[in-house]
């Protein structure tokens, strides 16, 4: 496989959670559609690295400070998203436009 099939494989995962973030109104799903965009960016620099032929692999260390980045959202992100639904019994985005409450 070239470097341009992974790319293109990059930008579309990168392209529908894109989509998913600015479109959904579920903070759940918004958090989803970031791990994918998170997921294209893996993706980019596991090819790129490997493409490259370094012997460092700096590529692929960076991509596993990514998965533990992406860990770390999800775990702060869903309990956030638990208190807020536990406030106002809604997930909605839409609905999150003040702080206080």
């Amino acid at each position: 496989m070239t470097i341009v099939q992974f790319v293109l494989l990059g930008a579309a995962l990168f392209s529908i959670g894109l989509y998913g973030v600015l479109t959904r109104k579920n903070a759940i799903l918004v958090l989803a559609s970031v791990e994918v965009m998170l997921a294209a960016v893996n993706v980019n620099l596991v090819a790129f690295d490997v493409y490259l032929g370094d012997t460092s692999s700096a590529g692929q260390v960076m991509a596993l400070f990514i998965i533990a980045l992406a860990a770390a959202e999800v775990g702060i992100g869903i309990a956030i998203v638990l208190m807020i639904f536990r406030n106002r019994r809604t997930a909605d985005v839409d609905d999150l436009d003040v702080m206080r409450y």
